[in-house]
């Protein structure tokens, strides 16, 4: 079993999302269950994309899109 952790680089900060969210599209990952999806919804969330967040704002953000 591997385990990777994808980061980024870019000038600016919208740069660096635009990467990772192409590196999570591009991502194949078989036989387990990963948490791309997650991380795919939260590149799209305002709050990020602004840099608008605080330590708790994960948890609460959680919390409202829970299935």
């Amino acid at each position: 079993i591997r385990v990777a952790k994808r980061m980024g680089y870019g000038r600016s900060g919208e740069s660096c999302m635009m990467r990772v969210r192409r590196a999570l599209e591009e991502m194949v990952i078989s036989g387990i269950k990963t948490n791309i999806p997650l991380h795919q919804d939260l590149l799209r969330d305002p709050d990020v994309i602004d840099g608008d967040y605080t330590i708790k704002w994960l948890e609460d953000w959680l919390a409202r899109n829970a299935d």
